[in-house]
């Protein structure tokens, strides 16, 4: 590992540290974490399979991926509100994390989302509203920087939040990653080759509200 967490792949790029097991989690780093987000499936796929990864690795979830988007409808929470899959059918899927708990957490967000997406017109207005501003961030993102922050204010409000509108499986942890994943943060460290591209995008999406 170079300095501040950082990795220089075979290809020449630096990128943080995490991502550097495999060539997928590379492009998952490269393409999709830390960029903004505005579609409504997508963050709550996101938040569901956050709770799933609770105890496991992200690696692991995200080679489930298009497993948990065939068990659970491409995760149109609509759809599983008004049709909730049975919870026993689904425990014999193999291709997804067979947890009780996460099952039916992920079915019970599903009519908790649609709740929240006809209050605020859509998820992404509502998810949106817990994005921290400027001089709540970092001045630098460093790796010991990054390293105290596994929760922060803004997602402890939005646990919070979350919580006590009935949903599961979104503690303060939790929702950090979310958030990171979802681009309400950048958290691609200083120096590293996609840090500048996820700020850009950032700079180009117009937030519902």
């Amino acid at each position: 590992m170079m300095e501040n967490g950082l990795r220089r792949g075979e290809d020449g790029l630096t990128r943080c540290w995490w991502c550097d097991s495999a060539d997928d989690y590379r492009a998952y780093h490269d393409r999709e974490w830390g960029f903004p987000v505005t579609d409504d499936q997508r963050l709550f796929e996101k938040i569901c399979l956050e709770g799933f990864q609770s105890g496991l690795s992200w690696l692991t979830i995200l080679r489930k991926r298009d497993n948990f988007r065939s068990a659970f409808r491409e995760f149109d929470f609509e759809s599983l509100a008004k049709r909730p899959p049975s919870v026993d059918k689904l425990l014999l899927d193999a291709g997804i994390v067979r947890h009780r708990g996460k099952i039916e957490s992920t079915l019970n967000n599903a009519a908790r989302a649609r709740e929240v997406a006809r209050e605020f017109g859509s998820l992404a207005a509502y998810f949106w509203r817990f994005e921290p501003q400027p001089d709540e961030r970092p001045r630098e993102l460093t790796w010991a920087v990054l390293s105290k922050l596994p929760k922060t204010p803004a997602s402890i409000a939005l646990s919070k939040d979350l919580k006590k509108r009935g949903w599961s499986f979104v503690g303060p942890t939790t929702m950090y990653a979310f958030m990171q994943a979802m681009g309400l943060v950048n958290d691609h460290l200083e120096g590293c080759s996609v840090r500048a591209k996820a700020l850009a995008a950032r700079s180009r999406v117009k937030l519902p509200r």
